[in-house]
């Protein structure tokens, strides 16, 4: 039975987080098969949060590497999703 893993990141602070944030992507990049960026902008607000969803690939001691680096930035809350397929 294989697993389709989705890991939720939310960026609380995008300014001070991001270069940190995108090493970690880069790093596990071969990982993450699907990534999709959420957060609030309009012509007066660039909103300095953000919501990340990454679909991972790899198996369970890749997202686990992936989830124990993320978790080491400051300013980011991390959650996974496992489904079994």
């Amino acid at each position: 039975m294989s697993k389709r893993y989705v890991v939720g990141i939310c960026l609380s602070n995008r300014v001070e987080n991001a270069a940190e944030f995108q090493r970690v992507l880069t790093e596990c990049g071969c990982y993450i098969k699907t990534r999709l960026g959420l957060h609030d902008v309009n012509e007066n607000l660039c909103a300095p949060g953000g919501l990340i969803l990454l679909e991972v690939y790899g198996g369970d001691a890749a997202v686990a590497d992936m989830e124990s680096k993320l978790k080491a930035v400051k300013g980011l809350q991390v959650q996974k999703m496992e489904f079994e397929m």
